[in-house]
């Protein structure tokens, strides 16, 4: 009996028309013209026409009624069809102006999948033997460096939730060149229940495309490959021009960022008027010096003497990853042939420059700086570090700062700060010297289940296989942030 579908009030055909089921009545959801009318007229059940719903207005919301939603997705069908005869894609816009609807239907399970599910009522555990996720990677010559870190990414738990919930949504102009879509391709290929190694051709074509500097079938640094690989992930997350303008990834909300990228803060202090300028920078791994390096050492921390230190058991003489952060984290001065202008005393003068955390990524990593490059030496440092299974990293907070002295931490009584508790998932190792050498990885597949990724073979490790490795590139992952 209706002349037209549009609101009877305000005559507009948009704002979540609704018709009253007692008289031939259109209102406006969002404008309330169907809320007067109900009022008024006690006319107090209406429908959706978009999607076909039944709103009470006794009730103030949807009711669900089987026999109406039947009707509602028969009506749906009939109006996909007429769409489908028309020649040119009706947009979104164009299916609400015409009352369509949105062409996504409900998931309902059909007769044989009602059947398996009743045959297997109870969720599928992850159990010891459990392989999902784990594959081999074939060398294509000299690319142990890269597979050792798609390791390590295909493993970061939160990364690994985003990819395989399909939360990517290409903006690049061409999606055969977005790397975000071949890591999204790779996460489906590695949890697709496969046992065949993966050939990453098109990985390490798209590499040598957006990192000319990797290009080439040379050993390559594999710290190198992460951060180029980052940078690149996080480019093509918001289409490759607009990453490249976003020079502070701090300022980006991909995933990327979302997961690696953390703040360091740097506190120069004037040695004269004791005035402190800070700068916060954004940081996607932290580098430590290690000891026999060129670089003089800080040295190693009280508890050398067999105690435990941030779940570090320390064996005398042994360097930890804690004293690295030490290290990383101590004022150190900067002497006269480095003054800096002070803005209180207006001059040149000597400061101190501290480091500290001022926020954590969700996945910290840490390389240990093996090979030293300078002009005089070109050697890599074997030295073993230390390195614990949970680190927390409360005492190189910037918050932390004020329980220093003199470079020396003093354990705070309260740490029970578990937003800065972390549990390592991976871990990247270099065999061999400078110029001939061969990367793996230990990735942890679920908690204390660990594997040894050596190119296209994976075997299954202990703990004690992780913990004893040299260890060049170390994965933490927060640990409230996990989903085991």
């Amino acid at each position: 009996q209706a002349k037209s579908c549009i609101c009877h009030m305000c005559g507009a055909h948009l704002n979540r028309l609704h018709s009253c089921l007692y008289c031939v009545f259109f209102g406006c959801f969002t404008k309330k013209h169907i809320h007067e009318h109900a009022k008024a007229k006690r006319h107090n059940l209406a429908i959706d026409l978009l999607y076909g719903g039944i709103y009470c207005f006794m009730c103030q919301d949807y009711i669900y009624d089987k026999d109406m939603e039947q009707i509602a997705k028969e009506e749906q069908r009939k109006a996909w069809k007429l769409q489908a005869f028309t020649p040119t894609v009706v947009s979104h816009y164009q299916c609400t102006m015409t009352g369509i609807g949105e062409k996504y239907s409900t998931w309902e399970p059909t007769k044989r999948e009602l059947e398996l599910l009743r045959h297997n009522p109870k969720r599928r555990k992850i159990t010891t033997n459990c392989t999902i996720g784990l594959r081999g990677l074939i060398n294509l010559g000299n690319t142990c460096f890269m597979n050792c870190i798609v390791q390590a990414l295909t493993h970061t738990p939160l990364l690994r939730d985003f990819f395989l919930s399909d939360r990517h949504k290409c903006e690049m102009q061409s999606p055969s060149s977005c790397l975000v879509c071949e890591m999204s391709t790779l996460f489906q290929e590695f949890y697709s229940g496969h046992r065949s190694p993966h050939i990453p051709y098109r990985l390490l074509h798209l590499v040598w495309t957006h990192a000319r500097h990797l290009a080439g079938y040379e050993q390559q640094d594999a710290h190198e490959f992460l951060i180029a690989a980052l940078d690149v992930l996080h480019r093509h997350c918001k289409g490759d021009d607009n990453g490249k303008k976003a020079n502070n990834p701090n300022h980006c909300n991909c995933i990327i960022d979302q997961i690696f990228t953390g703040g360091l803060q740097s506190d120069v202090t004037c040695q004269v008027c004791h005035g402190v300028s800070t700068t916060i920078d954004p940081f996607w791994d932290i580098s430590l010096d290690l000891p026999g390096s060129s670089t003089p050492f800080w040295p190693l921390s009280p508890g050398s003497d067999g105690s435990v230190v941030n779940g570090e058991s320390h064996v005398s003489g042994t360097t930890t990853l804690t004293d690295c952060l030490r290290r990383f984290t101590r004022p150190e001065h900067l002497g006269s042939s480095a003054k800096i202008k002070c803005s209180g005393c207006h001059s040149y003068q000597e400061s101190t420059k501290q480091l500290t955390m001022k926020k954590l990524p969700i996945v910290a990593c840490f390389h240990l700086k093996r090979f030293e490059h300078s002009a005089k030496l070109r050697r890599k440092i074997t030295t073993y570090v230390s390195f614990p299974l949970e680190l927390d990293m409360t005492p190189f907070m910037a918050s932390s700062k004020e329980s220093r002295m003199n470079g020396q931490y003093q354990q705070p009584t309260d740490s029970l700060n578990n937003d800065n508790k972390y549990s390592l998932f991976a871990v990247v190792n270099h065999q061999g010297t400078l110029e001939s050498g061969h990367y793996t990885s230990f990735i942890r597949q679920h908690k204390d289940q660990w594997f040894k990724c050596d190119d296209a073979i994976i075997t299954k490790a202990s703990i004690k296989d992780v913990l004893d490795s040299e260890g060049y590139l170390l994965f933490y992952h927060k640990q409230f942030l996990e989903y085991e």
